[in-house]
């Protein structure tokens, strides 16, 4: 039982931090570097969150008091984890230009001046 409370907590944890993480990407995409590091750093704990949920499930454990509810969450942690890696490093998917890559473009203009 006590492993199951571990898987249990962990993957919480795991989940969460993701979120923390995928709320504050705005933050992180001021430093070049940032953007990509908090990207894979979400796909792995988003990864690693639905192995254990997985593993949750499989042995038995509950979650929030129900059987069925840790195979959905390890789904949705997949499709975050695959989400979150699709634009890494200033690859802009949707074509909209990011409003820090704005600012530093009229710093650069200011410079030259």
């Amino acid at each position: 039982m006590e492993l199951l409370a571990t898987l249990e907590t962990a993957s919480m944890s795991l989940c969460g931090i993701a979120m923390l993480l995928w709320m504050s990407i705005g933050t992180f995409t001021r430093a070049d570097w940032g953007e990509a590091f908090a990207q894979k750093t979400i796909f792995v704990l988003c990864v690693t969150s639905a192995f254990l949920l997985f593993s949750l499930h499989y042995l038995g454990g509950e979650l929030w008091g129900s059987r069925n509810v840790a195979l959905p969450f390890a789904l949705t942690a997949l499709i975050v984890a695959a989400a979150g890696s699709l634009n890494i490093k200033g690859q802009d998917v949707q074509g909209e230009i990011n409003p820090h890559e704005i600012m530093r473009m009229r710093k650069q203009e200011k410079e030259e001046d």
